[in-house]
């Protein structure tokens, strides 16, 4: 790590050196209405391969000063106005109005950079989504991955308010890669009760691609890529930041975060702290449930330089979490239990639920980041080079005898490394070539094990392209990868817990596609990909019990690569009344990796003693499984009502494997499909203090999950539940600068008591006085934040 940190800064000072030698460059403009010609003041400039942005002063004038030659693409976006995407040559002084053109449906244009090389979502072949601060901050959320997890295709599988994990079209664990800030994000996510380490308000822009993405990304990539920005360097010659508070009714949720940064000149800088706790949360079956408690202190920052010849930027952040582990244990009452130093298990009392310090057990994570993120500007086109050194440190605590041993404790660590040369756009061809990979070393340090340590290397090479002829966008590329896996023989006592095991994957992968646009009006988009997955080391080599997850589980080191063919088709009609947008896909998995309940040879469940409890034992198979599913879109906002939305989205997966499995198809952790119709009123427009005023309605309807994996009692059906929110958003403003925005939110109005197909918390104990089994999700929750931005421009 101190070789990386010296490397980094050695790049960061040369370039320093290097950009106030080179020539100063500047491209500027201004962006007004098409029709009436008036500007546009506080419009968004975006130079996407450049990571720079700023805004339109009072008279809808921008300047860029101190930028690399050549090829850019910017993004240039206003509240209510169409979204312009353009690529622009800036050599010496360079001078682009843009004029835009109002619209309801803001939809197109949107530069995205999760595959690879920057371009629009109306020109990708795979569905690809975007979202904006803006949105994260009106969704009432318990962390990063519930607030996106409201998108069609995208769910959550979760271990309380405070555990959440990505799952794209029915696919989740190692089968997608989670990017933040340019490196692949690795912190054991093969875990249930593992979740995101990254800070939540700290987020300014979430991608989400849809689908094999392994040609960009290698192994893991098979259902898609979440794309976490945080760093955006403030608009040239500002400082800006932004104070953000809120609070949750239902467990007493508090967080305070503090940004502050600037960008003068050549040198930009940023840096953020975030405290966030909960208590117990409660519902209406469970009351309070105990230990769903937590607490966060992050913080993070960068330093950047930027001039003609590119940019350079080194980030750093770190994520502290303690987090109860939730097991649900009751008594005859019905009453949760806690254990104690007397190896007896007593009925928590009220102070029980009090506070933000979990009890027994709990989880300690602790993810530090060091990110080195560049781009050099060559003469027929930029080379970027990102390179990430992080280290996980993830403790489990579960004797209550002795409350600081460290019964599990993994200590993970991670060099990723990616470069690629973007050649210029060229008659209509965009292409890319690069390789990236990974090197990872992991060590046990606790008094338990459940994975043996072992050393991982990961490397790739792939070549990417793009072209544009009229109307179509065809794209595509192939990639080759390998791995090399070998893991540590361990013995405990006389007993050999792990083989030492010496593995190597390859694999090749690729995609090809095309996106159709009719008109202006109508798209057409078609894409076939092929991915894979080399098998993680838990389910090679594990051999152990996990705290929360329930289950012993036994590894297999005869497991292959999981690879897939998939093939998406989507459609896009939008016009001045209606927006529907539909995408479809087919994805066969070959060799797809599952873990099932062992039975015993006398009948029932396989049982494994742990210390003096019976565990029921798991093991990992594999099976050919195929995965079709649809997302739809409907938002009608009928003209001259344009400041009216019904909104209603619609997802659907089905897994099936190709052959029964004791009698059962299913794919086990599928989502049940899901229906979100939303009432919104948006005031685009304002006159006086308020601006930006919005109101909405919404019913989220989960339909019942009757496909289970119900083998040996793996996986149960979870029943329907419909829940009922609503929210107003608004700012207050003084001469057309926003003082503060304010969002009141409400989540579960009616209270439902519900339990998600997805939450590992449905196999808790059952509850012997009401005969239910399992804990239940949050009941209604009320969210107040309020976020106060400041800027100072010279």
């Amino acid at each position: 790590m101190r070789r990386f940190l010296l490397f980094s800064l050695f790049i960061l000072f040369a370039t320093s050196a290097f950009s106030q030698a080179r020539q100063r460059t500047q491209l500027s403009g201004t962006v007004t209405d098409l029709k009436t010609g008036e500007p546009l003041p506080g419009a968004s400039i975006l130079l996407t391969n450049s990571r720079l942005g700023t805004t339109t002063d009072s008279s809808g004038t921008y300047v860029f000063e101190n930028i690399p030659v050549g090829h850019t693409i910017i993004e240039v976006s206003y509240f209510g106005y169409n979204t312009i995407v353009e690529h622009v040559d800036v050599i010496g002084s360079t001078v682009k109005n843009f004029q835009l053109t109002s619209t309801i449906i803001i939809n197109e244009g949107v530069t995205v950079t999760a595959v690879g090389s920057a371009t629009s979502i109306r020109k990708a072949p795979i569905p690809i989504t975007r979202i904006n601060k803006s949105e994260l901050l009106a969704t009432p959320s318990t962390n990063i991955i519930d607030a996106i997890s409201r998108q069609p295709g995208v769910n959550q599988l979760s271990t309380g308010p405070a555990i959440s994990k990505p799952v794209i079209r029915g696919l989740g664990y190692n089968r997608l890669v989670v990017i933040n800030d340019g490196v692949r994000q690795e912190g054991q996510q093969w875990g249930d009760e593992h979740g995101i380490e990254i800070d939540e308000n700290s987020v300014s822009r979430i991608e989400i691609v849809k689908g094999p993405a392994s040609l960009i990304y290698g192994s893991d990539a098979m259902a898609g890529v979440i794309n976490i920005i945080t760093t955006t360097p403030a608009p040239s010659n500002s400082t800006r930041g932004n104070i953000l508070s809120s609070y949750h009714t239902n467990n007493n949720q508090r967080s305070l975060f503090g940004s502050f940064g600037g960008h003068h000149d050549w040198f930009n800088w940023n840096m953020w702290g975030d405290y966030k706790g909960a208590e117990d949360y409660k519902n209406k079956y469970d009351g309070r449930v105990y230990n769903s408690k937590f607490n966060e202190k992050n913080f993070g920052g960068n330093v950047g330089v930027n001039g003609s010849w590119g940019y350079s930027n080194l980030i750093v952040s770190k994520f502290n979490q303690r987090v109860g582990v939730i097991e649900g244990a009751r008594d005859v009452m019905g009453r949760f239990v806690k254990p104690t130093a007397a190896g007896i298990d007593v009925p928590v009392t009220d102070e029980d639920f009090k506070g933000t310090q979990p009890g027994i057990p709990y989880q300690g994570v602790q993810h530090f980041k060091l990110t080195s993120e560049n781009s050099f500007r060559l003469s027929t086109g930029r080379i970027s080079l990102n390179a990430g050194w992080q280290r996980n440190q993830r403790k489990e605590y579960g004797e209550a005898d002795d409350p600081d041993e460290e019964s599990l404790y993994f200590d993970l660590g991670t060099f990723n490394y990616n470069t690629a040369y973007h050649f210029d756009n060229e008659r209509g061809w965009n292409n890319t070539i690069g390789f990236n990979g990974m090197v990872q070393n992991n060590q046990n340090k606790g008094e338990e094990f459940l994975i043996p340590e072992y050393n991982l290397f990961d490397i790739g090479a792939f070549v990417y392209s793009q072209r544009t002829l009229g109307k179509s966008t065809l794209s595509g590329g192939i990639r080759y990868d390998k791995r090399d896996l070998e893991t540590d023989e361990l013995f405990d006592g006389n007993e050999l817990k792990f083989k030492g095991l010496k593995k190597k994957f390859y694999n090749f992968s690729g995609s090809a596609g095309i996106s159709y646009a009719a008109n202006a009006n109508t798209l057409l988009k078609l894409n076939l990909a092929r991915g894979f997955r080399a098998p993680s080391i838990p389910e090679l080599s594990s051999n152990g019990q996990h705290e929360g997850t329930n289950r012993y589980e036994y590894g297999n080191p005869n497991l292959k690569s999981e690879s897939s063919w998939q093939g998406d088709v989507g459609f896009e009609l939008n016009s001045d009344h209606v927006l529907f947008n539909a995408s479809a896909f087919y994805n066969r998995i070959n060799n797809f990796i599952f873990y099932n309940k062992l039975s015993s040879r006398f009948g029932g469940d396989s049982l494994v003693m742990v210390d003096t409890e019976l565990i029921p034992a798991f093991n990992y198979s594999q099976h050919t499984a195929t995965l079709t599913g649809a997302e739809f879109l409907i938002d009608i906002h009928p003209h001259p009502l344009d400041w009216f939305h019904w909104e209603n989205t619609m997802s659907f997966v089905r897994g099936r494997f190709t052959q029964p499995i004791e009698g059962v198809i299913n794919v086990p952790f599928i989502p049940a499909a899901r229906w979100i119709s939303e009432l919104r009123a948006e005031l685009i427009s304002g006159k006086g203090a308020f601006k930006n005023l919005t109101v909405h309605v919404e019913l989220d309807r989960t339909f019942a999950q009757n496909n289970a994996y119900t083998a040996n009692d793996t996986e149960t059906p979870t029943p329907a539940y419909s829940l009922f929110n609503a929210g107003l958003t608004g700012n207050i403003t003084s001469r057309n600068k926003t003082l503060f925005s304010v969002y009141l939110l409400g989540n579960n109005l009616t209270n439902v008591a519900y339990q998600s197909h997805l939450s590992r918390l449905k196999y808790a104990d059952e509850n012997q006085v009401t005969g239910r089994r399992g804990v239940f999700n949050m009941g209604r929750n009320f969210v107040f934040k309020v976020n106060i931005p400041f800027s100072f421009t010279r």
